[in-house]
């Protein structure tokens, strides 16, 4: 500050500029597919939406032959869902590492990501259902002279 402020008139005058919030923008490759990476446990799934008529391909195979179990279907289409985009894009992606569950969880969460790039303003519906939010919650450490991670061996007094 060049002047120096003598009372608190001249404080008042003087106006703070609030930073507005960061714009997102639209992220699409030449292809009109939005891409992102989605985790969860041990699994990574990389996700491409494109608009189309809700096909959704993990793999090279369809979600009903790869995901078997309903729960982990549903939890696939929540992030259309809670958007209101249900049957309104094709999703490809590619999964590795974990469990079923785990990369269910992180084609949810691609996907998720995906969304925002492809729509931004889908951005705060998607980040107030906690769809954004990577889970950390991963598988603890096995420690030594333990059984498992936090179990310790049988204990007999003979």
């Amino acid at each position: 500050m060049a002047e120096s402020i003598q009372s608190l008139d001249q404080l008042s005058q003087l106006k703070t500029v609030a930073p507005d919030a960061p714009k997102h923008e639209k992220k699409v490759d030449k292809f009109n597919r939005a891409y992102a990476t989605g985790k969860r446990k041990d699994a990574v799934a990389r996700v491409w939406i494109k608009p189309g008529a809700g096909k959704v391909t993990v793999n090279a195979r369809e979600v009903e032959v790869y995901f078997a179990r309903p729960v982990l279907r549903m939890m696939i289409e929540q992030p259309f869902v809670v958007a209101a985009r249900a049957g309104q894009y094709d999703v490809v992606c590619t999964v590795a590492g974990g469990g079923l569950s785990g990369q269910a969880g992180a084609v949810r969460h691609g996907i998720s990501k995906a969304l925002t790039y492809f729509e931004p303003e889908l951005r705060g519906v998607l980040k107030k259902g906690g769809f954004l939010t990577r889970d950390s919650r991963v598988v603890e450490r096995k420690k030594y002279g333990k059984a498992k991670a936090r179990r310790s061996f049988q204990f007999s007094k003979r």
